[in-house]
C-alpha cells in the first residue's frame, strides 16, 4: 500500500507543474502589461534614460518564456526518473 502512495505522489507532482506554470504565465502576462502601460507614460517618453531603461527591462524579461520549455523538460524528466526508481522497487 506505501508503493500506491507513492505513484500517486509522483502523478500529483504533475498537476502541481501544471499549476506553476499556469502561475508563471500569469504572472509574466500581467509584468508585461505593467511594462508596456509603463513604456507609454508620458514622463517615461520624455525621460532618454527612463525609456533606455523601460526597454532594457522589456528585453530581459522577455528572455524569461524562452527557459520555460528546458525547465518542464527537465521536470519531467524528473518525475518519470522517480516513476522508473518505484517501478523497479516493486519487483524486487
Amino acid at each position: 500500500m506505501k508503493i500506491l502512495k507513492q505513484k500517486k505522489g509522483v502523478f500529483d507532482q504533475i498537476g502541481a507543474l501544471g499549476i506553476g506554470i499556469a502561475a508563471l504565465a500569469i504572472t509574466l502576462i500581467v509584468v508585461f502589461l505593467i511594462l508596456s502601460n509603463l513604456a507609454a507614460n508620458d514622463q517615461v517618453v520624455a525621460d532618454a534614460n527612463a525609456t533606455v531603461a523601460v526597454q532594457d527591462l522589456t528585453e530581459a524579461a522577455a528572455d524569461i518564456p524562452g527557459w520555460v520549455p528546458l525547465i518542464v523538460i527537465a521536470v519531467i524528466g524528473a518525475i518519470l526518473l522517480s516513476l522508473v526508481a518505484i517501478f523497479r522497487g516493486e519487483r524486487r
